[in-house]
């Protein structure tokens, strides 16, 4: 049978009120009686349900997701998801909100931390721009008592608990053998889609992406990245203008802006056989690999990274340990064969 508190006090010497006391770090107890029960809880190996113990007490956990405001396909899922866990707060005892900031723009994401460090959130998850300015907020909130975790995109060297989202580098790299062994011996230039070099998940997917491309596929050139700001009006413009160049044999879409991607190669590709590496699967890139504009997606599930997210904040308010192999966000790569 697991120890009860009864069996804590009981091993203590001690009353049911104290053991509370010390469970619940609430002052009171002389200082080797707080140790009595201390050494109790370690003998008879008592792991507490704080579950149950928050139920009890009525203990609700506030959260709060930050969200750049961007009319991608990813995005939109992902604030689906957040809908779903807001659904869910009752069972999960969470009260959540989302704040949307502009894409790519620290000073904006460092306004809203600013603000909601003289509130009282127990956890904060946020898409990062990947900014000296945001990392050094941060930062000073993670040693404020703020729990922070970064969903999508990471923050270069800061202090935040914990990363929601999948191993950028090694998209990247998954998406230059791809490309690579679908072109075979064929030769040419790769054009390449980002959102913004500003935030750690492009950078990343690009530094694979080009690492594999130099070391296995020599014969196959990357032009200069198009910067589409994760918008689909300025990516179908990009790309559009880089189909003019009929040396382009593949396409690398590491960001989001598919929709105008998509677009862009329905009309100026309708003649020529292009290799289409795409991420994120939503009802736009499903639909262009059912019709072969796009031949594989890369996929994050934003629903893990949410959920994780969640669990994630919920342990270090309680200051537990987190289970690193429940938190791994896998990397899905999808085909016309396999789509869910």
């Amino acid at each position: 049978m697991r120890p009860t508190v009864h069996d804590i006090a009981a091993a203590a010497g001690v009353s049911l009120a104290t053991v509370d006391r010390v469970l619940n770090q609430r002052p009171g107890v002389r200082s080797v009686t707080r140790e009595k029960v201390e050494a109790a809880i370690r003998e008879l190996g008592y792991i507490r349900d704080l579950a149950a113990a928050n139920l009890a007490k009525g203990r609700t956990y506030p959260l709060v997701f930050i969200l750049p405001a961007s009319d991608n396909s990813f995005m939109h899922g992902l604030n689906a998801e957040i809908r779903q866990a807001i659904v869910r707060s009752p069972a999960e005892r969470t009260d959540i909100r989302t704040i949307e900031v502009p894409a790519f723009d620290p000073a904006a994401l460092v306004a809203v931390l600013e603000e909601l460090s003289r509130g009282k959130p127990c956890g904060i998850a946020m898409v990062a721009t990947d900014a000296p300015e945001v990392c050094a907020v941060a930062d000073r909130m993670v040693r404020d008592g703020f729990p922070i975790v970064t969903l999508v995109s990471d923050l270069t060297g800061s202090l935040r608990h914990h990363y929601a989202g999948v191993d950028n580098i090694a998209a990247g790299r998954t998406a230059a053998r791809l490309l690579g062994r679908f072109l075979g011996p064929r030769k040419g230039e790769i054009a390449v889609l980002a959102g913004s070099m500003l935030v750690r998940d492009h950078r990343e997917r690009l530094e694979g992406f080009t690492s594999v491309m130099a070391e296995e596929f020599p014969g196959l050139a990357i032009l200069p990245v198009l910067e589409g700001r994760d918008d689909p009006e300025v990516a179908h413009m990009l790309v559009a203008d880089a189909l003019g160049n009929a040396g382009i044999v593949g396409v690398y879409s590491l960001g989001a802006g598919n929709r105008g991607l998509i677009r862009a190669l329905k009309e100026k590709a309708v003649d020529r056989t292009l290799t289409v590496i795409a991420h994120e699967l939503t009802v736009h890139t499903r639909a262009a690999l059912i019709d072969h504009t796009i031949d594989a997606i890369l996929n994050q599930d934003a629903g893990h990274e949410v959920r994780s997210a969640i669990r994630v904040l919920k342990a270090k308010a309680d200051g537990l340990a987190v289970i690193e192999a429940q938190e791994r966000i896998r990397l899905d790569i999808f085909l016309k064969d396999n789509l869910p």
